[in-house]
């Protein structure tokens, strides 16, 4: 039975978009946009004008030019009428430019070189996922055997973070996760998830998908095809306990599978088995490709890891991801979205 393996993954053993800069220029372009029609709407008081403020119809500008009624209390806006397209046009200017100031605001709290690109919308239809070249077992796609992959078919500039196991279980990673609101998908371990099943779940409540990796991580290729099906199936049954819905994506553990892998994982659910064409540490990448460079479509894999392995964080590893993909002109997208 033929086995497929990988060779430089570091385990548990041991293709432009729109630049950080231009997204600068864009928020400050918005921010005077919405001050230039704020002020053009504020009526002419039509009074005296001097050096420490404006006083006229609409009362008072302090030291500071803040606007104001006699007595010091601030004006409020006259409410725009309903159905006033102009009115709306502004309120949806102003709900992007807040956006992109979070945006600004967050990826300055992390320490990012650049602003995360945006992902663009999920595909309304889904590209036809196949096995990769090279990746086939016999009978592979004549038995229906989900199929192996490490790239989505897409010309956008996008890339996949998933991230594996789950040994290290760090609240800052989580954090900063939703503050830049960044996706990816966890493939999971029983037999290390185990010890904290509620940081999962923290996971899964912001909006992350938990799939497959095993309970125990395993070598697939050496054990019997009823073992690799415990071991399968059984962590199908574990996500589906722990919360609440069975996995339809599944990951062998080292990249390493034969046919009796694909067989157990379908009979239990699994329809698509991803691995990754590039791997990010805390301080290195590693790459499938010989041109060393990330593609469009790409899947990237990562490791829930921290200092007892790395040297570095779980934030310092997607520090490393962010302003790498980043610097390249790509968005990071939700892989879920595509299959």
């Amino acid at each position: 039975m033929r086995t497929v393996g990988q060779t430089y993954k570091n385990s548990l053993l041991g293709r432009t978009g729109v630049s950080g800069g231009r997204r600068a220029r864009g928020a400050f372009v918005l921010l005077a946009v919405a001050a230039l029609v704020a002020g053009c709407a504020q009526p002419d008081g039509g009074g005296e004008r001097g050096v420490r403020g404006v006083r006229g119809e609409q009362g008072e500008r302090g030291e500071r030019g803040e606007p104001g009624r006699p007595g010091g209390q601030p004006l409020k806006a006259p409410p725009a009428p309903a159905g006033d397209l102009q009115a709306d046009k502004i309120r949806i200017q102003a709900a992007r430019l807040r956006a992109e100031q979070a945006r600004f605001a967050a990826a300055k709290r992390w320490g990012l070189k650049r602003v995360p690109l945006t992902a663009p919308p999920a595909p309304a239809t889904k590209p036809r996922i196949t096995t990769r070249r090279g990746f086939e077992v016999d009978g592979h796609e004549e038995k229906g055997l989900p199929p192996v992959f490490t790239t989505v078919p897409t010309d956008q500039k996008i890339v996949f973070l998933t991230i594996d196991d789950g040994a290290e279980k760090d609240p800052a990673f989580l954090r900063m996760m939703s503050d830049l609101k960044i996706p990816y998908t966890a493939f999971l371990s029983d037999y290390l998830v185990k010890e904290d099943y509620g940081y999962f779940k923290k996971m899964q409540d912001r909006g992350v998908v938990l799939n497959n990796h095993t309970l125990h991580h395993p070598y697939l290729p050496g054990l019997s095809y009823a073992r690799q099906k415990r071991e399968i199936c059984g962590m199908q049954d574990v996500v589906e306990k722990h919360y609440g819905k069975r996995p339809t994506l599944f990951r062998p553990p080292y990249g390493n599978y034969n046919e009796d892998s694909l067989r157990a994982a379908k009979s239990c659910g699994v329809k698509y088995a991803p691995i990754w064409n590039e791997e990010v540490f805390v301080d290195h990448w590693e790459y499938r490709e010989w041109d060393r460079r990330i593609h469009p479509g790409d899947i990237v894999l990562s490791h829930f890891r921290g200092r007892e392995d790395w040297k570095g964080t779980m934030p310092d590893m997607v520090r490393r991801f962010l302003d790498k993909v980043t610097a390249d002109g790509y968005a990071v997208a939700r892989l879920e979205d595509y299959l």
